[in-house]
């Protein structure tokens, strides 16, 4: 089983409370202490570090790549950082937000990300926005992070993946899927729906096979719609071993042993991801997962 390390904690977030979040200390929110617990996640038996592509996370991963104390790290990558973008679209608004994001892709010299972006723009093509913002998020992580980690997943966010599944936006995911196979990244998509990605999936014919989902599981149902029964049947219809386990620890309510305990009786779970915000955390929670792992790392 995988085991990776979360990035919530490094953003001050708490899926349980804003007040808990604040309570944290505050030096989680310094990259460098993040980069520190994150090396010693990894010491400690994580094998990756799944994380929303921002200026933090990548800070993080310059920092570990300088330290050469992270060779073969696995990443998962979110995108978009959708609060990130919430936040700089109050400012600005959407069309002041567009106009930043189209600078940043012309600065960062990505001419395949850029010549993808005028496309999309002249022709009013989604698919090669769709493209190019991808191709955009991904040069980033790659020069962030240098030759010795590897990109394994790029991970839609649960916004986008929940609203498109909403709307019925096959289209959307389809495109997604294949522009990822054809750069060679395992296609990702991380949700709070779980059940209904799995229902829509098998409905639209997309091949789950081909695909990672990262998902909440853990004991108490906490984040699972439209319940963990449901959510438990419908893990059982996929063909392979290809979800990673979110929020195991139900923010803070359970105990790691209880969480690896419930994840392992269940079946087609290729990971989970914990976050930790202190050193003890990072020490005793990873060397307890890594111990109590059921299968060998995919």
């Amino acid at each position: 089983m995988l085991i990776l390390v979360g990035d919530n904690p490094f953003h001050g977030v708490s899926h349980l409370s804003q007040e808990r979040a604040r309570a944290r200390s505050k030096d989680v929110l310094n990259p460098e202490y993040a980069a520190y617990l994150v090396e010693l996640s990894v010491e400690s038996g994580a094998e990756g570090f799944m994380f929303s592509v921002d200026e933090t996370t990548l800070s993080i991963l310059r920092l570990l790549r300088e330290k050469e104390v992270a060779k073969d790290l696995k990443l998962y990558a979110i995108t978009p950082a959708a609060y990130g973008y919430v936040r700089l679209m109050a400012p600005m608004g959407v069309s002041g937000l567009a106009k930043s994001f189209a600078k940043q892709v012309i600065v960062s010299g990505n001419l395949k990300a850029v010549i993808m972006g005028l496309k999309g723009a002249m022709f009013s093509d989604p698919t090669a926005l769709l493209k190019s913002f991808l191709s955009y998020e991904i040069s980033r992580i790659k020069s962030s992070s240098g030759k010795h980690m590897v990109l394994e997943s790029v991970m839609l966010h649960e916004i986008v993946t929940d609203m498109a599944l909403a709307l019925d936006l096959r289209w959307l995911f389809n495109s997604y899927i294949k522009f990822m196979e054809e750069l060679k990244i395992t296609p990702g998509l991380e949700t709070r729906n779980f059940t209904y990605l799995i229902s829509k999936f098998r409905e639209w014919g997309i091949n789950l096979n081909d695909i990672v989902i990262a998902a909440p599981f853990n004991k108490i149902g906490f984040q699972m719609a439209p319940s963990r029964i449901a959510c438990e049947r419908a893990l059982k219809l996929l063909p392979k071993q290809n979800v990673i386990a979110i929020s195991v620890l139900a923010a803070g309510y359970l105990k790691p042993e209880e969480a690896i305990e419930y994840v392992k009786s269940l079946p087609n779970i290729k990971g989970l991801t914990v976050g930790v915000s202190k050193e003890k955390h990072a020490n005793e929670t990873f060397k307890l997962l890594a111990h109590e792992r059921p299968l060998k790392s995919e």
